[in-house]
């Protein structure tokens, strides 16, 4: 990085090209004043703003410094510091009552971006604005399909593209920097500019970062060492399906016996309703009190020792809201951990037709009585492995008072990253890390340390783009590049509404690409009896056993991916370009992906398909199930129900794995 000065302009560049350019004709800061009205209906938010004021910043002086410069920009000053590659521009907000701030950085025409959390529609930012806030994504995300109509009309749930559960003011380029924004305020990244991207946020931020690296493994090694690296996966994890069913001891281990005596391989049962069960006209809901339910799963530690003992392990469920008919409520009012209005009365949340209490994360009494009272006292003590460590992206913001003292619109998108922290400390302390797992959909700006598991939340149960099975690959590739790369789905997806119901074609496509994810996890979906099941379907359970079978058969190279993911930040599935740098297509493309350097997947992701059509980069790479060797270019290839089109590079160290697993499952 290189800090230029020509008079009262000044230019940030890096190997000759510029980043940041400062002058009367280029203004790099805008600040100004805004109005902002904040709407939130269970999860989901409606936010306009009206901007009042916004004006350009001119740069008043310049002092040149060892490391960098000081600039006076008069309602505002920037110390910018550069060390080798990385420069950090660390603001101090001398008007008070700027509470909006627009960031300028030089762009490219033919520049490609990606990250800012997770995206579940496009993984090339360039053309588009996002929108950066935590919030439910929406049903169907697509506001020209029935489903997104029906949802916004009946429960203003449809969604948009940019809607996200993990937003986070960072992106990478491909000009081979990444660049992220201290704050957790709404912010608005626009990269629809041809010459610049702008930034929004609605506050003066802390600093920008902006790191370069000479390839994109480099720069992943830089931002994940940043941000900090998530810890490696348990062991038991690989070694089969994570079965989610659910209704009780009986039900529940009895469809765990069923799965097994049809040769599918087990390696968790996951019962979300183990703290009991509601019935609301979404479907079936859980008692939102974190503890075992006696009358479903009485004994239900004993039951825990005895699949330990046969090697299986028992998942759970939690979130960081207490129902206020539950137990746990009536101990954490008695404790005072709860936060409140602004008139000291008591703040409930409705989450659908029951409300909550939201212990206060901000405040320290608050967060050791959640993190011991309940994740250890109920959930670890007992013996569970693993739990979906679920919401964290309703924190309301209308007269909500919180013990850090901060506005909730800033706490708001930082809430995530808290509830991810309260569950790793009670691992951390308790010494689980790397034993338990827990799996989370919200995020922000922290999560990547402390989130043991990403999960992509509630997809449709369909084939559709923007909320099916093609969202999870490219939400994915932009949580990768954003520094979590440890994800999985609910396989054939969760959101079943107005008709939209779950197919065997649906299930086993999904199943097909999660056999090459880090996880291999089912669910039932929001009403179990109105979908397709693998357990009611005999020919299904033939298909799946033999799925999860070519996934345990990963695990060397799985697990070794898993391990290059907390160790280097390199995500465990990556975007073509990753590792062909020099192929333009590869930055094209999001709904390929490559698991690791040496396997290429290119999931099916319609309907009733015998051909898929993929695109393979450099190289010599062997068709998984028929042996065939392709070369670089575009091919269609078999891809009949089970046999997603998969291939793995013909020099890789693993090809002799790879090789015996399309031997023992392949049609060649």
């Amino acid at each position: 990085m290189k800090f230029q000065r020509n008079g009262s302009a000044w230019t940030l560049e890096h190997d000759g090209k510029i980043l940041l350019e400062c002058g009367e004709s280029a203004p790099l800061l805008y600040v100004g004043c805004g109005k902002e009205t904040v709407d939130m209906y269970r999860g989901n938010y409606k936010i306009e703003d009206y901007v009042v004021e916004r004006r350009p910043l001119a740069v008043k002086d310049i002092q040149e410094t060892e490391t960098g410069a000081e600039l006076d920009f008069g309602e505002l000053a920037i110390s910018l510091s550069i060390e080798g590659d990385c420069a950090v521009l660390a603001f101090q907000q001398k008007n008070p009552a700027i509470n909006r701030f627009w960031f300028r950085v030089k762009a490219e025409t033919d520049e490609f971006c990606y990250g800012c959390g997770e995206q579940m529609s496009y993984f090339n930012l360039r053309g588009r604005r996002f929108p950066l806030w935590t919030s439910e994504p929406g049903v169907g995300r697509d506001k020209t399909t029935y489903v997104t109509w029906r949802a916004d009309v009946e429960d203003r749930a449809g969604g948009d593209y940019f809607n996200t559960y993990f937003p986070q003011p960072t992106y990478l380029s491909s000009r081979h920097y990444y660049l992220h924004v201290d704050s957790t305020a709404y912010a608005d990244f626009d990269f629809r500019n041809p010459d610049f991207h702008e930034l929004q946020i609605w506050e003066v931020p802390a600093s920008i970062r902006i790191e370069a690296a000479p390839t994109f493994v480099e720069l992943l090694r830089k931002e994940s060492a940043f941000f900090g690296r998530q810890p490696e996966l348990p062991d038991w994890i690989y070694n089969g399906l994570i079965i989610g069913v659910q209704g009780g001891n009986e039900r529940s281990f009895g469809l765990m016996e069923k799965t097994l005596e049809h040769g599918i391989k087990v390696s968790g049962v996951w019962c979300q309703d183990w703290c009991g069960k509601r019935i609301t006209s979404f479907g079936k809901r859980l008692q939102w009190d974190w503890r075992a339910n006696e009358e479903m799963y009485p004994g239900l530690a004993n039951e825990i020792e005895k699949l330990h003992q046969r090697g299986i392990k028992f998942l759970g469920y939690i979130n960081p809201y207490l129902v206020n008919d539950g137990e746990l409520y009536r101990q954490g009012k008695e404790a005072d951990v709860f936060a409140k209005k602004a008139d000291g009365s008591e703040y409930l949340v409705d989450f659908g037709e029951f409300d909550c209490a939201i212990p206060d994360l901000t405040d320290t009494k608050a967060y050791e009585w959640f993190k011991n009272e309940v994740i250890k006292k109920h959930s670890l003590d007992i013996g569970i492995d693993g739990w979906m460590a679920d919401f964290g992206e309703y924190l309301p913001t209308d007269d909500l008072v919180l013990s850090s003292g901060k506005s909730p619109m800033v706490e708001h998108n930082h809430w995530p990253a808290l509830w991810a922290k309260c569950n790793y400390d009670a691992l951390a302390e308790t010494g689980k890390l790397g034993e338990v797992v827990y799996f989370m959909r919200a995020g922000g700006t922290g999560n990547q340390k402390y989130c043991t598991l990403m999960w992509e939340g509630d997809q449709s149960v369909d084939f559709s783009i923007h909320d099916g099975l093609a969202s999870v690959v490219c939400g994915a590739l932009s949580l990768g590049m954003t520094g979590c790369g440890l994800t999985h789905s609910d396989i054939g997806g969760y959101t079943s509404q107005y008709g939209n119901k779950r197919t065997k074609e649906v299930f086993l496509r999904w199943a097909e690409m999660a056999a090459f994810t880090a996880v291999m996890r089912t669910h039932e979906c929001n009403r179990p009896e109105e979908n397709f099941q693998y357990y009611d379907d005999e020919d299904c359970m033939v298909r799946l056993a033999r799925l999860v079978d070519v996934y345990t058969m990963l695990k060397p190279y799985i697990k070794a991916l898993v391990h290059e993911n907390c160790t280097e930040g390199i995500p465990v599935q990556r975007p073509l370009f990753l590792h062909n740098e020099d192929d333009p297509r590869c930055y094209e493309i999001q709904y390929q992906y490559l698991l690791g350097p040496d396997l290429l997947a290119a999931p099916v992701y319609l309907a009733e398909q015998t051909e898929w059509p993929v695109y393979l980069p450099e190289g010599e790479w062997v068709h998984l199930w028929t042996g065939k060797t392709y070369g670089k270019g575009d091919h269609t290839v078999p891809a009949a129900l089970g046999d997603t089109p998969v291939f793995y590079k013909k020099d890789s160290k693993y090809a002799e794995l790879f090789a015996e697993i399309g031997k023992k499952h392949g049609r060649a």
